[in-house]
């Protein structure tokens, strides 16, 4: 592969390639898992066919970093290149909160339906492509548009406890889709072209390998150049990244292959000084890592972030994830150590539907196993827990059980370092102005 610009540029460029395209090469390697792997073992199903689970994410569940384990999922991947498909919703229950999140290829949360935004009434929504351009039709509530030709809608429907999974599954059953022409009852458009899909890297893998690119040009096919990312993404096809399928980094020349590799080490020095000094520190918040395009107006360096930290996670208004990285003290998070996480009389989280609390390991930010299978503490627990004299609630974080008396309080820590995240959905006006702060882990003794 013949490339012609000096090795400080292509690493220059490259640096920015892999910033702006790791989102897109980590969703794949979930959508290869949900999709397109027959034989993985978080498959989900094929495309265009919504796949239900009446359970919640435990730590048998790794294919996405921080998962969570609130809502039961139901999971669309959307192959949008031969025509639309039609979105169902059945009528939810006043006081369930449920969502349908859209996700594109870039990771940006495109569009909301649910609790929030239309309401429990239900709807009939169709999901189109950026090819489309038909009109409305008749009987169809509103048309959703992604800038890419595969798109995510994740489901997300409240559970109550273990006795409420029938409900849910009930909820998940009325959740439909099904192929415009299906919709209108008329004749199947021709399919579209046969893909022959790449083999995905490991999140490891997509670190150091220069396979990374070769993946990237194959996502950036399905991708239509935006009107707004015209120059970028003719900087991109300076280096080889067109789109078109071919990259090949095996035929990169040594020194370009280099430059190339320096390229991503430099994308990842940055990552760690965003960490480092501005998420761990609270002074960049989880909410401001997603969100629309126009949110993160090509702040490709947070949405890199936010793919990294907990990818295809909601926009602010539909949910904040406080991160909880450090303790009081600005020390970071380990088993070896017991903490407790206090909220004191009427500073509970501040919602519309419902908050919880949920422990993850390092480095890999995945749920934590442990003897009583609890990943989390929520507010559907309340009625459970254990009040402070003062009205107050505590939650004790170590990997040992608290004395007796405090278990039904426990967060059940690993050995090892780890990090908790808070979730508040639908959240309330002062949580979204910062009025409400969440509370600090404090090491006991």
């Amino acid at each position: 592969m013949r490339i012609t610009a000096d090795p400080a540029q292509v690493r220059e460029i490259a640096k920015a390639a892999y910033v702006y395209g790791f989102p897109m090469v980590d969703s794949y390697r979930v959508q290869n898992a949900y999709f397109i792997n027959p034989n993985s073992p978080e498959r989900k199903g094929p495309w265009n066919e919504i796949h239900s689970a009446a359970r919640v994410f435990t730590p048998a569940d790794t294919a996405v970093q921080t998962p969570n384990s609130d809502t039961p999922y139901s999971m669309l991947g959307a192959d949008l290149r031969t025509e639309p498909l039609v979105l169902m919703v059945p009528p939810v229950e006043k006081d369930r909160y449920y969502s349908l999140q859209f996700v594109d290829a870039y990771t940006c949360n495109f569009a909301y339906l649910g609790s929030r935004t239309t309401g429990n009434d239900g709807g009939v929504y169709l999901l189109a492509g950026p090819q489309w351009c038909g009109e409305k039709p008749e009987g169809i509530t509103e048309v959703i548009t992604s800038d890419t030709d595969f798109a995510l809608v994740i489901y997300r429907t409240q559970l109550r406890g273990a006795n409420d999974l029938g409900n849910v599954e009930k909820i998940q059953a009325g959740y439909i889709a099904q192929p415009l022409s299906t919709f209108l009852k008329k004749s199947a458009p021709a399919p579209a072209p046969a893909i022959d899909w790449p083999a995905p890297l490991t999140s490891e893998g997509q670190k150091t390998s220069l396979r990374f690119f070769d993946l990237l040009d194959s996502q950036l096919a399905f991708a239509p150049v935006m009107t707004s990312e015209k120059d970028i993404r003719a900087r991109f096809a300076s280096i080889g990244l067109t789109g078109g399928g071919a990259f090949d980094s095996a035929k990169l020349g040594t020194e370009i292959a280099e430059a190339f590799k320096a390229g991503m080490a430099d994308a990842w020095a940055e990552f760690d000084a965003l960490k480092k000094d501005k998420i761990d520190t609270g002074q960049v918040t989880a909410g401001q890592l997603f969100g629309t395009k126009e949110q993160l107006n090509g702040n490709y360096l947070y949405r890199m972030a936010g793919a990294v930290l907990g990818i295809y996670g909601n926009s602010r208004q539909e949910a904040l994830y406080p991160a909880l990285a450090t303790d009081s003290d600005g020390v970071p998070l380990t088993g070896t150590d017991e903490y407790t996480l206090t909220f004191p009389p009427g500073q509970l989280p501040p919602v519309n539907a419902f908050w919880s609390v949920t422990m993850y390991k390092l480095p890999e930010s995945l749920l934590v196993d442990n003897p009583i299978n609890r990943y989390l503490i929520n507010s559907a627990m309340l009625p459970d827990m254990v009040r402070d004299p003062d009205g107050g609630l505590t939650v004790y974080v170590q990997n040992s059980p608290p004395e007796p008396g405090k278990t039904a309080n426990w967060l059940p820590a690993p050995t090892g370092p780890f990090t908790v995240f808070m979730r508040l959905y639908w959240p309330k006006p002062d949580a979204l102005d910062g009025s409400w702060q969440p509370p600090k882990l404090v090491k006991v003794g």
